[in-house]
């Protein structure tokens, strides 16, 4: 291999003027004239701008950054344009038993780097240390492991936006649609094969009709800032679907892309905003891809370990609240800075709309644990773009009391992981469900009606990435993960699932049945409870991964959405329920329901009743078999303005077939999940029958349009 010119070797790139240049932005930026280059790295002893060839495969310059203005090196290379190849080496002490370990034989990527391309090459050179030798991590490894890395580009980050603006959807009609870039496309007939997998694909007219008919408000992406394939994933013939290994935060992936070009992640905003659709990410800015002490050297580990890592003792170690091997420390002001800076860039330059904050917990963490008055908590919620935009915590990491639901402040919204084990439990026929699954359907009060917080604040989802699709959730009694090749070790055990007496696919005609019902019952209950309701891409049109729930590494058909259905019964039944709940805005408020009157003149806000019409007592709610209530939802008591809004009936029955006493009036049945074509029929007694293992919405006639 060619060795790369050290600093000062005569080149076409070494005798370029390089001047002081300035501190910020952090990242390389072109001005016209040439790149300004800033890195941060508060114990560096030097740090080195290396120049690459177009192909990325030479490296042709190697130049110091000439200015420090405290931790910020800084320079200007004169002549440079768009387009650029390059990388970091920086020096400093290699003390790894005290948290250092720079080593300038590795080419690092720029933390700022707002384009990355090239593969990374698996290659024991990546290591800062040697591999397998009597010192573990302590060793030095001085090969040069330019050959198997990414290189940063300075990016042209202009697009022509037009007349886009943020949909800016209200929480309270917000649906989102968990999705995949790649996976949601990857077979869909009706998508250009040239663009399956990407983000053009994705925003591709059939997408976008297919999710308009949902009635979808929100598409909440799995990470898309770029990230690399775990070796231990390569050697199976695996790939890292997911994309949980995040290195680079400002830059798109660029497996996603058909073009290479970052424009593309842009048109696939505005085309969604066009339709009236938001885009989240979900972004992970509690760990990095770099692992534990014994991970590569890729990025920050190079740059300055001791200020981007949390460590313990005396710093060789890394804290691993995270379960990847490291932590980030948002305690640092610079680290915080970054992620910051990403966060901003992401709204201000690529216009999304919001974020899920992947283990959020760990982004709170301080000497103390969980602070709900952290740093990163403080900044987001002071800050003037990020305030505006909506925010999703993940409120749990694998650390010491690291579960943290309903303990994130305003604005965040929370996945509820609590709302998913309920219903099913539910559902599936489990004692002392009912009284769970009724403080679900108020959007968890109990968990989240606290300091001002409104009753969107839960998200609320049933099935994820993370676990069964809802086809397997009514398919398999138990996961089936050995394509994982971990023994099937991997993935949650308590999947609250049912496979109604068959493991997997069934030819039965019963039990086919069963099972689609069972899915219209789960997606029902979630559309009809207060909260904000999140889809799984695919589970509309039957997707199944064959019964695993953990295929983070199945970037092939078993992660694939399958579209054997592009138009599917449950689809237009998910349609017809997201139509309801705007129709009926009683489904989806902004404060919590408590059974409380506006006066004493006035109804109650809530009334549970049971299948007689009596409220239940306690010795029902207790009632290990009893699986059959209703709920009669009205206007919250505490809002604010009362507009007359129209009030529903909903009968959950996870029993078997009961006669219903309604509340006094007249009653349409709007939606029966026994009789998924059912609308608008009058009632015309005072009782309705309502089938075993069912929903039904029941309406008031006279106030019915």
């Amino acid at each position: 291999m060619t060795q790369p010119p050290s600093a000062g070797t005569p080149g076409r790139l070494a005798h370029r003027a390089v001047t002081g240049g300035r501190a910020w932005p952090l990242g390389a930026t072109f001005d016209g004239a040439g790149v300004n280059f800033a890195v941060f790295s508060a114990h560096a002893r030097q740090v080195d701008i290396c120049l690459f060839t177009d192909d990325g495969r030479r490296e042709i310059a190697r130049l110091p950054l000439p200015e420090r203005d405290g931790d910020i090196w800084h320079g200007h290379v004169e002549g440079l344009t768009l387009g650029t190849r390059y990388g970091l080496r920086v020096h400093g002490p290699h003390d790894p038993e005290n948290g250092h370990r720079f080593n300038p034989s590795k080419l690092l990527i720029d933390p700022y780097a707002r384009q990355i391309v090239g593969p990374l090459k698996w290659s024991d050179a990546l290591m800062g240390y040697r591999v397998g030798g009597a010192a573990a991590d302590l060793g030095l490894d001085s090969r040069d492991s330019a050959f198997a890395m990414p290189k940063c580009v300075v990016a042209d980050t202009s697009f022509d936006w037009g007349d886009d603006r943020p949909p800016l959807r209200d929480s309270r009609e917000t649906v989102i649609y968990e999705a995949n870039v790649r996976g949601l496309t990857m077979t869909h007939p009706a998508v250009e094969p040239t663009l399956r997998g990407t983000f053009l694909g994705m925003s591709s007219e059939p997408m976008i009709d297919h999710l308009t008919r949902l009635g979808v408000t929100a598409v909440e992406l799995l990470p898309v800032q770029s990230f690399f394939n775990d070796r231990f994933l390569e050697t199976r013939g695996l790939r890292n679907y997911w994309g949980y290994q995040t290195i680079g935060f400002f830059s798109p992936e660029p497996r996603y892309m058909s073009r290479g070009a970052i424009w593309e992640f842009q048109a696939m905003v505005r085309r969604f905003h066009a339709a009236g659709i938001e885009v989240l990410l979900d972004v992970v800015y509690n760990h990095t891809g770099e692992g534990d002490e014994l991970g590569p050297t890729l990025s920050f580990r190079g740059i300055d370990n001791r200020s981007y890592y949390r460590l313990t003792g005396s710093g060789r170690y890394y804290e691993n609240v995270t379960g990847t091997g490291n932590t980030l420390d948002l305690d640092h002001p610079m680290v915080l800075r970054m992620v910051m800076d990403s966060l901003r860039y992401w709204v201000e330059v690529m216009h999304v709309d919001g974020f899920r904050f992947d283990l959020a917990s760990a982004l709170t963490r301080g000497p103390e644990g969980f602070e709900p008055q952290s740093a990163f908590l403080e900044t987001v919620r002071q800050d003037p773009v990020l305030s505006r935009v909506k925010l999703i915590a993940e409120p749990w990491d694998i650390g010491p009391d690291g579960y943290r639901l309903g303990r994130f402040p305003y604005p965040f919204l929370e996945w509820n992981d609590r709302y998913r084990d309920d219903v099913r439990r539910y559902w599936r026929g489990d004692p002392r469900a009912s009284a769970e699954l009724a403080k679900r359907l108020l959007g968890s009060a109990e968990v989240f009606d606290r300091d001002g917080r409104s009753a969107v604040s839960s998200v609320n989802f049933v099935t994820c990435h993370d676990g069964f699709t809802l086809a397997d959730l009514v398919s398999y009694a138990a996961k089936h993960n050995e394509a994982n090749g971990e023994d099937n070790r991997d993935g949650h055990d308590a999947n609250h699932s049912d496979n109604f007496g068959t493991e997997g696919p069934s030819t039965d005609p019963a039990i086919r049945a069963h099972r689609e019902k069972r899915k219209r019952n789960l997606i029902a209950t979630l559309l009809l409870s207060q909260g904000t309701p999140m889809l799984l891409a695919g589970d509309e049109v039957g997707n199944s991964q064959a019964g695993n729930n953990n295929a983070y590494a199945q970037d092939n058909e078993t992660g694939w959405v399958g579209w054997e259905e592009t138009a599917s019964e449950l689809g237009t039944f998910i349609a017809r329920l997201v139509a309801l709940r705007r129709a009926y805005p009683v489904l989806a408020q902004r404060r919590f329901l408590h059974g409380r009157r506006t006066s004493p003149e006035a109804p109650s806000d809530l009334e549970w009743r049971r299948a007689d019409g009596v409220a239940p007592g306690a010795a029902d709610w207790n009632d290990p078999e009893w699986r059959a209530f209703g709920a009669l939802i009205r206007e919250s008591a505490e809002k604010a303005v009362q507009r007359g809004e129209r009030e529903l009936f909903v009968f959950f029955n996870a029993g078997g077939a009961t006669a219903v006493q309604l509340p006094e009036g007249a009653w349409l049945r709007l939606l029966d999940t026994d009789r998924p074509d059912c609308t608008s029929e009058p009632c015309h007694s005072a009782t309705a029958q309502v089938a075993e293992q069912s929903v039904t919405v029941f309406a008031r006639a006279e106030t019915t349009g």
